[in-house]
């Protein structure tokens, strides 16, 4: 224990000497806290859209004026010319183009039917299909109050009708940034805890200490451990940073207990900083680790459930997800801060986390050969 405890003290000492470290430690999750989930919008707005008006009635002006009071559609050109409005869309000044042809209205009331014709921008498929989406939406809100002003009903109306009542689950408002905040907090944690495990061998390497200690009757375990302790207690110390911005900043209180949240964390950096020690082991030199654990970052980020669902993922990136230890820790912070989960019910999480941790820091222990 006497050897672990001077370890320790030389990682902290070595770690505090240098105030970049600490900087990037301490002030980019703040930072990116604060920044990234206003990007990280799921909701598309300001879709700019040109309309081809060739009937001028009154009601392609109501359908019209319905679409752009939605707050989803900023107008960027009304015209009767298609050509006109396919300019726009081709340099790049609207990404809808609504055409109303000129016998809108007459066909509405006496055919009792209608065509638009809609073209979309699909350089941008995302904003293509939600914005076409938001449009159809809305088109078909018009049509039925068209028709509901035409009806006229009896006293007791001869048509069934089915009224359907919603309500969201776990986040009632919908705030997309109660599910986002969790995630990135995730991958900032992630970051720090690999890219810095990442460079810690290979620093030593890089200096020579590394011979000093592997001349040393010091245990390959109480070394990793060492290694592995002072970025552990650190980790902790920056989700709580993070979760007092997401409460001061975003007004995210977790609905299940803090304990569940930490003990999983505790156990995820485990996992993770034994792999940033491993590729510490493999790599020669600090910018071979930064390369590596960067690569495997952006896997894992990519294939994490951040950004896209994973149940919407293909079947092999269904399987790799599965070797992800990232797609883990967000899918318990958003059923930990979103629904309550407590640590019954993420007891098949906490297993396999459990065999992430063994596996790699057992790799990164076998690994490391002292050489004397």
């Amino acid at each position: 224990m006497r050897t672990l405890k001077f370890l320790l003290q030389k990682e902290f000492r070595q770690i505090f000497r240098d105030p970049s470290i600490i900087r990037l430690i301490f002030m980019m999750p703040v930072i990116q806290l604060l920044i990234l989930p206003w990007a990280a919008d799921y909701e598309i707005k300001n879709i700019k859209l040109s309309v081809v008006d060739k009937d001028h009635s009154d009601y392609s002006r109501q359908l019209i004026a319905q679409v752009t009071s939605t707050g989803y559609f900023q107008l960027a050109v009304y015209t009767n010319s298609y050509p006109e409005a396919l300019e726009q869309v081709e340099s790049g000044n609207a990404d809808l183009i609504l055409e109303i042809p000129s016998s809108f209205e007459k066909e509405l009331i006496k055919e009792d039917e209608s065509t638009l014709f809609l073209a979309m921008n699909a350089i941008d498929g995302v904003k293509a299909n939600l914005g076409s989406a938001y449009l159809q939406s809305i088109i078909q809100d018009f049509n039925k109050e068209v028709r509901i002003e035409w009806i006229q009903f009896p006293r007791f109306s001869p048509e069934t009708q089915i009224e359907i009542t919603s309500s969201n689950w776990f986040n009632p408002l919908m705030n997309y940034k109660y599910f986002m905040v969790p995630g990135i907090l995730v991958i900032l944690l992630t970051m720090i805890g690999t890219n810095l495990s990442s460079i810690n061998i290979v620093r030593e390497k890089e200096i020579g200490t590394i011979e000093q200690i592997n001349v040393t009757p010091v245990k390959k375990f109480h070394f990793i451990l060492g290694k592995l302790l002072p970025f552990w207690l650190i980790g902790l110390v920056v989700l709580t940073i993070g979760l007092f911005i997401s409460w001061a900043a975003y007004g995210i209180v977790p609905v299940g207990s803090f304990i569940t949240i930490y003990a999983f964390a505790a156990l995820y950096l485990f996992a993770v900083l034994g792999l940033g020690l491993l590729i510490s082991t493999y790599a020669q030199t600090q910018q071979q680790a930064m390369l590596l654990s960067f690569f495997i970052m952006m896997v894992f980020i990519l294939l994490g459930g951040l950004y896209t669902s994973i149940d919407s993922m293909p079947d092999w990136a269904k399987w790799v997800t599965r070797f992800n230890p990232v797609s883990y820790f967000i899918e318990v912070m958003r059923m930990v801060v979103l629904k309550g989960s407590g640590l019954i019910d993420i007891k098949r999480h906490l297993l396999i986390m459990f065999g992430f941790a063994v596996v790699l820091n057992s790799w990164a222990i076998i690994n490391y050969r002292k050489r004397s």
